[in-house]
């Protein structure tokens, strides 16, 4: 059984290279750096002074032969994620996706069947927002059916401000051909995979998306919409990157109270003492009379705050770390990288609703949306359409 994992990072820009300070200092169970791969000459001499004893590749398919890996991290732009999973796995090296896993559900359909017919391989992606303590709790209550059936789900997150010069920095950022969307893509893919996580899939999802609403970008900046679960619950996300003020606070209505999180740091748990429906069909309208007229809530549920500390990186190392233990002792993944595919699912959909002007089901028609994406690409006139 293998004791340390030999981890070839794949892109080591400010992702990449997060990664490899962390595995370097020792921080990370069970892993070591194998080998390092990018394309740029001037991070060959980077490497070189910095992790002098780790070969160095600018080709990943060499990296993947040279015997020096056991597993890659693909911190690559979107579009590669699945191209470079599917030849790790193909050569039985494991293989841990950034996310998203990539931009339409087509081409991670590919990846997970193919990783699929590999299942003596570890297959995960890096959704280290589900390491988060406070989002393990938050999906425990739910789970556990603490507010009971869900009825409405309200996320805004809208704490990403970015300003132009941060999309100024490459030719790629904020492109249908080079990062393959906006905000949806790029910033909250973490949310969309929680949302789903917690609450479920919505059915159908119905958008109003602003493209270049305010900084000079292709792609969407500004997004709102509808969720529709299917069952009668109802849900709206709403995510920007033009809100210096930003706000995150996620709201999950149910039949027996409400939780609140607030900036991702506390849980406001509400739990009603009697469900809602039992008290609409039992209570007098005098007992309601005295709720609003001076008795007020406070004997009808009762209160719970938690509160969590985010330590920097934790989350990112706990992912590493559950993903070696996976392949070292057979630990089960927290992201298994076939769950990739459902915030792929939630993106594509909000975006074709937008372009269609319509509402939208999922699964998304997987065919239309790659031949709108394609038709965006094709404006753009900045890469060549995908085949």
């Amino acid at each position: 059984m293998m004791k340390t994992v030999r981890l070839g990072i794949i892109g080591i820009g400010a992702q990449g290279g997060t990664y490899a300070g962390f595995i370097s200092e020792g921080k990370v169970k069970n892993m070591v750096i194998g080998a390092i791969c990018d394309i740029d000459p001037a991070k060959k001499e980077m490497c070189a002074e910095k992790y002098p004893d780790v070969p160095f590749y600018d080709n990943y398919i060499d990296m993947l032969e040279s015997g020096n890996v056991d597993a890659v991290v693909t911190t690559v732009p979107h579009y590669l994620h699945p191209e470079i999973g599917i030849a790790a796995l193909q050569r039985d090296i494991h293989a841990l996706v950034e996310k998203p896993a990539g931009v339409y559900t087509k081409q991670v359909k590919e990846l997970n069947e193919f990783a699929a017919s590999k299942p003596e391989l570890t297959f995960g992606i890096f959704f280290n927002q589900r390491t988060n303590p406070l989002y393990q709790k938050l999906k425990e209550l739910i789970d556990n059916g603490e507010i009971g059936t869900i009825r409405r789900t309200n996320w805004m997150i809208t704490t990403w401000w970015r300003p132009q010069g941060y999309y100024e920095q490459s030719a790629w950022r904020a492109t249908w051909g080079g990062e393959g969307g906006g905000v949806l893509v790029n910033q909250a893919p973490h949310q969309l995979d929680l949302l789903q996580w917690i609450c479920g899939m919505p059915k159908k999802v119905y958008s109003n998306v602003k493209y270049g609403f305010q900084r000079n970008i292709a792609v969407e900046d500004e997004v709102t919409t509808i969720l529709d679960y299917g069952n009668g619950a109802t849900g709206v996300f709403i995510t920007c990157t033009h809100d210096i003020l930003g706000t995150d606070r996620f709201e999950i209505l149910g039949d027996k109270g409400k939780i609140v999180v607030d900036d991702s740091k506390k849980i406001t748990i509400k739990r009603l003492n009697t469900p809602e429906s039992e008290m609409s069909a039992t209570m007098s309208w005098a007992d309601v009379m005295a709720i609003f007229t001076g008795k007020g809530l406070s004997d009808i549920y009762t209160e719970e705050v938690l509160e969590f500390e985010s330590v920097w990186g934790a989350q990112h190392i706990s992912v590493l770390e559950n993903f070696a233990a996976n392949i070292v002792e057979g630990t089960p993944l927290i992201a298994p990288g076939s769950d990739g595919i459902h915030g792929v699912a939630l993106a594509n959909a909000i975006h074709l609703s937008s372009w269609l002007g319509k509402e939208v089901e999922l699964p998304v028609d997987e065919d239309l949306y790659f031949a709108e994406l394609n038709k965006k690409i094709a404006e753009e006139e900045k890469s060549p359409v995908k085949q």
